[in-house]
C-alpha cells in the first residue's frame, strides 16, 4: 500500500509539474498577447493624433515597435517602457535611462527567450548584418547586427552608452539587445549588439 500510495502520489506531482511548465510555456503568452494588442493600439492611436508631445513614455506604456526581418514578416513587438518584470510580461523592454530610438547612445531592449511569449525566443540566430527595425511615430530606424556576446547575469557594462565602456562618451548611434541565456535557464545573459545604417520615414 505505501508503494502504491508513493507512485500515485509521483503522478500526482508529475502532472502538477506538466501544468506549470504548460502554464509557463503558453499560458503566459495568452497575457502577452492580450497586453500587446492594447499596447499596439494605443502606440499607433497616439502616432495618429495630431497631439506631439515631448514627455516621456511612462513605465508599462508603448514606446516604439520592433521588427526583425530574419524572424519573418509577421514578427512585431511593442517595446514598453521598463524592464521590471510586470513590463515584461508585456513585452520587451526599453531600460530607462538608455538612449531612445535613433539617439545617440544605446537603445537597450530586454526580452524573455521562453514564456510571455517569448519576443527574443530566436535571437541566437541573429547573424551580422541582420536588420532590427525600430518604429516611431515618423521614423523607422534600421539597426544592422554588429556582433553577439554571452555574459554573466551581473555584467551591466552592456548597457552602457559604449558598452563595456561605461566612462567613455558615446559618439555611435547603437542598439542592444539582452535576453536569457540558454534557453530556459538565466544563467547567463546573451547580447546582441548593433548600429543604426539608416532613418528612414516611418511605413
Amino acid at each position: 500500500m505505501a508503494i502504491r500510495g508513493l507512485g500515485e502520489l509521483c503522478i500526482t506531482a508529475g502532472l502538477v509539474l506538466l501544468l506549470f511548465v504548460t502554464y509557463e510555456l503558453w499560458g503566459t503568452g495568452r497575457y502577452t498577447h492580450q497586453q500587446q494588442d492594447r499596447l499596439g493600439k494605443e502606440l499607433l492611436n497616439n502616432w495618429r493624433s495630431q497631439k506631439v508631445t515631448t514627455e516621456r513614455v511612462k513605465l508599462g506604456s508603448g514606446l516604439a515597435m520592433i521588427r526583425i526581418p530574419r524572424f519573418g514578416s509577421k514578427y512585431k513587438y511593442v517595446i514598453v517602457e521598463g524592464v521590471d518584470l510586470a513590463d515584461l510580461r508585456k513585452g520587451p523592454g526599453h531600460y530607462p535611462g538608455s538612449a531612445m530610438p535613433g539617439q545617440i547612445g544605446n537603445f537597450v531592449v530586454s526580452g524573455h527567450r521562453t514564456t510571455y511569449s517569448a519576443p527574443f525566443n530566436r535571437a541566437a540566430e541573429l547573424r551580422d548584418g541582420d536588420q532590427i527595425l525600430i518604429d516611431t511615430r515618423d521614423k523607422q530606424y534600421v539597426y544592422k547586427v554588429t556582433g553577439r556576446k554571452v555574459v554573466q547575469p551581473t555584467t551591466v557594462e552592456v548597457t552602457a552608452a559604449v558598452p563595456f565602456k561605461p566612462k567613455d562618451k558615446p559618439t555611435k548611434r547603437l542598439i542592444t539587445l539582452t535576453t536569457c541565456n540558454p534557453k530556459y535557464s538565466a544563467a547567463q545573459r546573451l547580447i546582441i549588439f548593433g548600429e543604426l545604417s539608416a532613418e528612414l520615414p516611418r511605413r
